[in-house]
């Protein structure tokens, strides 16, 4: 890629790796190698990125904490920018609390820090996986909530380089879907509206979340979590499990035995393994109750 020194110059060497193995910075631990992987920790330097880009004609794939992406085998040609902006900032207004977080911040960070300050709210994404950017985009849930519930704002920038913030309405929530999840937007920051609460209550709360997670999810084999959506009329884990797949495999790939909505790589997997039985899954379970699944990770590299 032309111009490499220049990244180099501007980001600092540690933060632009040439050939990067992609199964270090996914949950899968699977997937080739990306051209070139950039961490960016600012918005300046985000901007700067942008326009090297654009001068430079190189494709850009944006990155949170890769616990909802599968690469393939073959990796992914061009940049690959991982959102390392980390801020929070707390304003109280009367009974409302705004916590404004940086896209990189980890949703077990941000939920720690909440529960030191007695701020009540965030506990269903307590244990997500991933980053706030990653949270927002897929309006992530869990135990009945969603980010959809504590998002009042959220800055980004286009693939322009252009600053923009809009309100909770445009950012048009839907089930594991947001604006931002088929455009070119690149989430920065976002304030999220919260509560004071007691902290033991908020304690109680992670704690439970936390308990039944572990005794319901297979968190000891490296997944995305949930591979496929929740269906309009039925629930995709129960439909996999009633076609008998719990526990299949090819290769290193196994639906878990746990919790058959969950694909693990069980033995060192390939993305290949995990994408094959992905393709069996739903086919069998087409097959057997003509209900179309669909997948809730991101598949992306190289065919």
């Amino acid at each position: 890629m032309n111009n490499i020194d220049l990244l180099i110059n501007k980001l600092g060497k540690e933060n632009v790796l040439l050939n990067e193995d992609m199964s270090k910075h996914i949950s899968f631990k699977t997937g080739g190698t990306a051209d070139v992987f950039v961490k960016v920790n600012s918005i300046k330097n985000m901007k700067f990125l942008l326009d090297f880009v654009k001068n430079n004609g190189s494709s850009l794939f944006i990155l949170g904490n890769g616990s909802n992406v599968l690469v393939t085998d073959k990796g992914i040609r061009g940049i690959v920018c991982k959102i390392d902006i980390k801020k929070f900032e707390i304003e109280e207004n009367n009974e409302d609390i705004f916590v404004l977080v940086g896209s990189g911040n980890k949703n077990g960070e941000i939920s720690h820090k909440l529960l030191e300050l007695g701020v009540s709210g965030f506990e269903f994404a307590s244990g997500i996986p991933g980053t706030i950017g990653g949270a927002i985009k897929m309006n992530a849930g869990a135990y009945g909530s969603e980010m959809k519930e504590i998002v009042y704002k959220t800055t980004f920038m286009d693939y322009d380089g252009n600053l923009k913030e809009i309100t909770l309405d445009q950012h048009e929530f839907g089930y594991r879907k947001s604006i931002f999840s088929n455009k070119n937007y690149i989430i920065l920051e976002s304030t999220l509206k919260l509560k004071k609460g007691k902290r033991e209550d908020i304690e109680y709360k992670i704690n439970e979340y936390s308990k039944s997670r572990k005794e319901k999810q297979p968190y000891n084999k490296p997944s995305a979590g949930s591979t496929f959506k929740r269906g309009e009329d039925f629930v995709t884990a129960k439909l996999i499990d009633e076609c008998g797949l719990k526990g299949t495999r090819i290769g290193g790939a196994m639906v878990s035995n746990k919790h058959a909505g969950f694909i693990v790589n069980e033995n060192n997997a390939t993305s290949k393994d995990i994408l094959d039985l992905i393709q069996l899954v739903k086919n069998n379970v087409y097959e057997k109750t003509g209900k179309n699944i669909e997948l809730e990770i991101e598949i992306v590299g190289e065919k």
